[in-house]
C-alpha cells in the first residue's frame, strides 16, 4: 500500500485561499472557535485519510481569516469611544501628504489616555492636521491631541469600500488633530521612511520640472504624493498603474541587480568560489537588493509577491533543489496567506497572483533566445490585459482597451531604461550625493518622454472602457473563458472561450417600462446627488460636494455610479443650488458628459455654465413628467431657497427632490406640486429644523421620505425635530448615513418604493 502524497504547493495555495476568500463573503464573523474546531478535526482526520488534506486545508484557511478578521476588528476604536478627544503618542507610519486644506497621515499609536486615563488604543490612526500644520518628518514621534472616529466610507454602486480598505490596513481610527491640547514633537527614530523621503526631496532638488520630478519619485519608491488626478486618468487610460506604484517587475530588475554585482566580484575575485559557490551567492544577493528595494518601495503587494518568489526560488538555489514556477507561485501564496490572510481584500493580491498565473500557463512553451523573449514581452501583454480584463472591471469599473499596446511600449522602457537609472540615481543620492544629480535629470527626460506617449494614447478611442457592475458570476464566467482561451495547446476549440466573456461584455440591462422610473439616491456624505432613470433618458440632480483637498464627490461617487448602472449618456444635469454640498462635484460630471444639458437653481454662481431652472419647466420623458416647481423667475431671499425643486411624476407614482429649501418657500412648493400621488420624498436640507414644516409633509403627504446626510455631521443633520415630524405623520425615514445608497423603483401599476439600499445589498463583517 503506498502512501498517499501531499498535496503540491500549488493545490495547498488554492486550497488555502478558498478558504480564506470564502470568510469574505460572510455577513458577519462567527466566534474564532467555530471556526478553529471544524478545521482541526478535520486536520486529524486528513492524518488517517489523506483524500481529506485538500478540504482539511480549504477548513484551516477559514480558520485563519476568521481568527486574523477578529483581530482586526478588534484594533477598532470601541464605539462608545467614538467622537471623543484622545492624548496619543505614536510615530508617523509612511510618508505625510501636504495638501492645502491639511497634511494627512498615518499614526502607530503606542499610547492613549482618554481624560487622563489608560484606553487600550493600539495601531494605525489615519489623522488629518488642518490650520497651518508644522512640518511632520517620516519617521518622527509626536504627542497629540485628537477627535477620532471608527473607520466609515461611502457605500454607492460602483463605489470604492473605504472600509474594507481600512480593515486590510489595519487601520483602527480616523480623526483629526485638535488646536487645544498638547500637540509636541517627541523626536526623530530611524526607519526606511526616513531613507525614502531623503530619496524623495534628493529627486525634487536635483529635477526641475516638478511634474516629472513627481513621476520620477512614484517609478523610483512608489512615492505617488505628487500626482494629481489627471495623472492617475492617463495611468488608468492606459493600464499602467501597476507601474507607476512599482510592479513586480521593478523588483525583479533589483535582484538582476544584486546578481550581476556578485557576477563582477566573482569576476574581479576568481578564487571566491573556493569559498563560497557562485549560485548560492548570486541568490542570497538577489534577495538582499530585492528585500532592500521592496523597503524602499513601501512593501506594495505586488512588491511583496515577488519578494516572496525570489525568496523561494533563493531557498531552493541555495539548498541545491529545482523548483518549477508553479511551485513557486504556490509557495509565495501560501506565505502571503499565512502572512496575512486579509491581503485578499485587496485588487493587488488577486491581479499579482492570476497574473503571473496565466503568464506561466500561456508562455511555458516559449522559444528560447531573443525571439523566445520578443514573444513573451508581446504575447504577455495580450494575455494580461485579457485575462485580467474580468477582475479589472470587477474591481475598479472600468478597462483600456489600448492597455494592451501601451504596456507593450511602458513596460520594456519603463524596466529596462527608467528603473535601471532610478535604481542608480538612489544608489548614488544615497552613497555620493553629488554625483547623483546628471542620473536623475537623464531619467527624468526618460520619464518625461514616456509619460508624453502616455498622455497621447489617454486620449485614443478605448482608453477608458466602462461597463455595468460586474456580478460574481459574469466574473467566473469570464475567467473561464480566458482559461479556455489562452491554455496550452492541443485543448480543441479553444476560440469559444470568447463566449464565456458575453455575461461581462454584453450584461442584461434591466430599464424601466414605459411610464416607470428609477432613482438613486446617493450617499456623498453631507451634500446631495440623486440619479434618476427612466427606459431612454438619465438625469442627475446635485453631484456632492468638492474639497479644497482635491476629493471631488463627483468623479469619486456620481460618475462611477453613473457608469456601474449602465448610463453611458446624460440627459440632464441639474444642480438645485450652487452651495458645495451640491454643486461641487457637477464640473466633474459635466465634463464626463459634456453633452447634457444643464440647470441650475443660481447658475451665476457654478463653476460651469448653466441655464437657470425656473418654475413652471416641464417636459416628458418615455410616459414619466417632470416639472419644475420652484424658484420663481425672480427669486428672493436666502440661497438655498433659490434651490430647483423637481417632481418626477410617473405612472405609478412620484418622486419630489427638493435641494435645500427653508419652511419660508415649502408653502408655495406645496401649492405646485398638484394632486395627492404615492411619493417620495427627499427631505428638504438634509433634515435641517428650519424645513419640513408640518403643513409641508401633510402637503405633500409623501409614503416615504429620504435623508441624505453625513455620519455623525457636525450640522446635526437630520434634526430629532425633523425626524419626529415624520414619525407623527407616520412616514419612515431612511438616511443614506445608515444605509448607503437607496435605490427607488416606480413600476407603472405599483407606487414608488425602496428596492434596495447598499449596505442592506452588499453586507460584509467589516462594514459599520
Amino acid at each position: 500500500m503506498h502512501e498517499a502524497r501531499m498535496p503540491g504547493a500549488a493545490a495547498t495555495g488554492i486550497a488555502l485561499l478558498l478558504g480564506v476568500a470564502a470568510v469574505q463573503w460572510l455577513p458577519a464573523l462567527p466566534p474564532p472557535a467555530w471556526g478553529a474546531l471544524p478545521g482541526l478535526v478535520m486536520f486529524w482526520a486528513s492524518l488517517r485519510w489523506p483524500k481529506l488534506r485538500v478540504p482539511a486545508l480549504v477548513l484551516l484557511g477559514v480558520a485563519w481569516a476568521i481568527w486574523r478578521g477578529t483581530l482586526a476588528l478588534d484594533l477598532r476604536l470601541p464605539r462608545e469611544l467614538e467622537r471623543r478627544d484622545f492624548d496619543v503618542s505614536g510615530t508617523l507610519s509612511g510618508l505625510p501628504q501636504v495638501r492645502e486644506d491639511a497634511t494627512r497621515f498615518m499614526l502607530h499609536v503606542d499610547r492613549a489616555t482618554l481624560d487622563g486615563k489608560p484606553v487600550a488604543l493600539h495601531g494605525r490612526v489615519r489623522l488629518s492636521w488642518y490650520d497651518d500644520a508644522p512640518a511632520l518628518p517620516a519617521c518622527s514621534r509626536w504627542q497629540l491631541h485628537v477627535r477620532l472616529r471608527r473607520p466609515r466610507g461611502l457605500l454607492n454602486p460602483g463605489g470604492y469600500d473605504s472600509e474594507r480598505s481600512a480593515l486590510e490596513k489595519r487601520i483602527a481610527a480616523t480623526g483629526y488633530v485638535r488646536a487645544k491640547g498638547i500637540n509636541r514633537w517627541l523626536g526623530t527614530a530611524r526607519c526606511v521612511d526616513g531613507v525614502r523621503e531623503r530619496i524623495a526631496r534628493g529627486i525634487a532638488a536635483r529635477v526641475a520640472d516638478p511634474h516629472d520630478a513627481a513621476l520620477l519619485q512614484s517609478f523610483s519608491i512608489g512615492d505617488t504624493r505628487g500626482l494629481s488626478q489627471d495623472d492617475w486618468e492617463v495611468a488608468r487610460g492606459n493600464g499602467v498603474s501597476h507601474l507607476i506604484a512599482i510592479s513586480g517587475f521593478h523588483v525583479g530588475m533589483a535582484a538582476l541587480f544584486g546578481i550581476a554585482l556578485v557576477r563582477l566580484l566573482y569576476l574581479l575575485g576568481p578564487g571566491l568560489a573556493l569559498r563560497l559557490p557562485r549560485l548560492p551567492a548570486q541568490a542570497a544577493a538577489a534577495l538582499l537588493a530585492a528585500g532592500l528595494y521592496g523597503a524602499l518601495a513601501g512593501f506594495g503587494l505586488p512588491t511583496v509577491r515577488t519578494l516572496l518568489m525570489i525568496a523561494v526560488v533563493a531557498l531552493a538555489r541555495c539548498s541545491r533543489r529545482a523548483i518549477g514556477g508553479a511551485q513557486t507561485l504556490g509557495l509565495a501564496m501560501v506565505a502571503m496567506l499565512i502572512a496575512d490572510p486579509l491581503a485578499v481584500l485587496s485588487a493587488g493580491f488577486w491581479l499579482s497572483f492570476i497574473g503571473v498565473a496565466f503568464l506561466m500557463l500561456c508562455l511555458n512553451a516559449r522559444p528560447q533566445g531573443l525571439r523566445g523573449f520578443l514573444h513573451e514581452l508581446t504575447a504577455g501583454q495580450l494575455v494580461m490585459t485579457v485575462a485580467l480584463l474580468p477582475l479589472t472591471l470587477w474591481f475598479f469599473g472600468e478597462a483600456s482597451l489600448v492597455g494592451a499596446l501601451s504596456n507593450l511600449i511602458a513596460v520594456p522602457f519603463v524596466s529596462f531604461v527608467i528603473v535601471p537609472c532610478a535604481l542608480l540615481g538612489m544608489l548614488l543620492l544615497l552613497l555620493a550625493p553629488p554625483t547623483a544629480a546628471p542620473v536623475l535629470k537623464l531619467a527624468a527626460v526618460f520619464v518625461h518622454a514616456q509619460w508624453w506617449l502616455l498622455e497621447r494614447m489617454a486620449s485614443w478611442p478605448g482608453a477608458h472602457w466602462y461597463l455595468p457592475e460586474v456580478g460574481p458570476w459574469a466574473l467566473l464566467l469570464a475567467t473561464l473563458g480566458a482559461l479556455w482561451l489562452f491554455a496550452p495547446r492541443g485543448l480543441p476549440l479553444r476560440g469559444l472561450g470568447l463566449l464565456l466573456f458575453l455575461p461581462l461584455v454584453w450584461p442584461v440591462s434591466h430599464p424601466p417600462a414605459e411610464g416607470g422610473f428609477q432613482a438613486w439616491v446617493l450617499d456623498v456624505g453631507q451634500g446631495l446627488s440623486v440619479v434618476v432613470r427612466t427606459r431612454h433618458h438619465a438625469l442627475v440632480y446635485d453631484a456632492g460636494a468638492r474639497y479644497p483637498s482635491g476629493f471631488d464627490l463627483g468623479d469619486a461617487v456620481v460618475v462611477p455610479a453613473l457608469h456601474a448602472l449602465g448610463i453611458d449618456r446624460l440627459d440632464l444635469l441639474a444642480v438645485s443650488h450652487a452651495d458645495n454640498d451640491h454643486a461641487g462635484g457637477a464640473p466633474a460630471v459635466a465634463k464626463a458628459f459634456p453633452h447634457a444639458a444643464r440647470l441650475a437653481g443660481e447658475p451665476r454662481r457654478m463653476q460651469v455654465p448653466m441655464h437657470p431652472c425656473v418654475a413652471g419647466q416641464a417636459w416628458h420623458w418615455d410616459g414619466v413628467g417632470f416639472r419644475m416647481l420652484s424658484p420663481s423667475p425672480h427669486p428672493a431671499g436666502r440661497r438655498n431657497d433659490r434651490s430647483c425643486v423637481l417632481a418626477v411624476d410617473g405612472a405609478g407614482g412620484r418622486l419630489l427632490l427638493t435641494g435645500d429649501i427653508s419652511s419660508r418657500v415649502e408653502p408655495a412648493v406645496a401649492a405646485a406640486i398638484g394632486p395627492e400621488r404615492p411619493t417620495v420624498l427627499v427631505v428638504p436640507h438634509h433634515g435641517s429644523r428650519h424645513s419640513s414644516d408640518p403643513a409641508f409633509i401633510a402637503a405633500a403627504a409623501p409614503r416615504l421620505a429620504l435623508v441624505s446626510a453625513g455620519w455623525h455631521n457636525r450640522f446635526g443633520h437630520p434634526h430629532p425635530l425633523v425626524v419626529q415630524r415624520y414619525a407623527d405623520a407616520g412616514v419612515p425615514l431612511l438616511n443614506t448615513a445608515t444605509r448607503g445608497a437607496i435605490e427607488v423603483v416606480a413600476q407603472p401599476t405599483v407606487e414608488p418604493a425602496v428596492k434596495v439600499t447598499w449596505r442592506q445589498r452588499h453586507p460584509r463583517y467589516w462594514r459599520e
